[in-house]
């Protein structure tokens, strides 16, 4: 799993006309403040895991024979600024992910946009992200909701002998959780492509999914270290 910025107030109208990334931060917090207090679940989604204090569910997407997933929960450790300060530093990614290959921002047709190579094992092709990004620091009816947006989009040219992963979309959002911790709800979709089958990549989230939470937290505790270390 992987993530992925404007910072936008909860108001304003949709218009067809804006841009990518702006018209993603419109529609966002119609609807994942809600899924903080309680999911939304249509028919189709179902229980998949639970791990500690975080539940993911999971809907079929038939024509892929993929599933995207719904993650709820808290983290006890800390507070939902520090999460958001740590999961936007790009330059932090390549300290403790270590499937990342490439990652960084450039400009591309006007906008800002992040180019990110995931590393696969032998003797599977490496993939690439070419993706928009934004955070939205939001006050909604008196909360304070923190909010990561990220969504494929086309623009730089592929790289050879690397698969370009063509649909990607991801939410993420947080807020307080007591005295010190964090509130999450994640939305999350990719289609890595290529010639895996899809039962192999499914079977993959299963322990993909709660690792990616287990290092999330860890990059967590350690980033205040490393802003120290680097004067940031």
């Amino acid at each position: 799993l992987g993530v992925e910025g404007g910072l936008l107030q909860a108001s304003g109208s949709f218009s067809p006309s804006l841009s990518v990334p702006v018209a993603m931060a419109m529609s966002c917090p119609q609807t994942a403040p809600r899924e903080l207090e309680a999911p939304i679940l249509d028919p189709g989604w179902e229980f998949f895991l639970e791990i500690d204090s975080i539940t993911i569910y999971r809907l079929y997407r038939q024509e892929l024979c993929l599933y995207e997933y719904k993650i709820y929960g808290t983290f006890s450790d800390y507070g939902p600024e520090l999460y958001v300060d740590m999961y936007m530093d790009l330059e932090y990614r390549k300290q403790w992910d270590s499937y990342v290959k490439e990652l960084y921002e450039q400009e591309c047709d006007g906008q800002k946009v992040i180019y990110w190579e995931v590393k696969y094992p032998f003797p599977l092709s490496n993939r690439d992200y070419v993706y928009c990004r934004e955070r939205h620091d939001l006050d909604v009816d008196g909360r304070k909701i923190w909010m990561i947006v990220a969504k494929s989009v086309p623009g730089l040219p592929a790289k050879s002998g690397i698969i370009r992963v063509e649909d990607y979309h991801q939410t993420m959002a947080l807020e307080s959780h007591g005295k010190k911790g964090t509130k999450v709800f994640m939305h999350y979709f990719d289609n890595p492509g290529g010639m895996i089958p899809a039962f192999i990549i499914n079977w993959a989230a299963k322990s993909g999914v709660p690792s990616f939470l287990k290092e999330l937290q860890k990059a967590c505790a350690n980033y205040p270290e490393y802003c120290k270390k680097s004067g940031k």
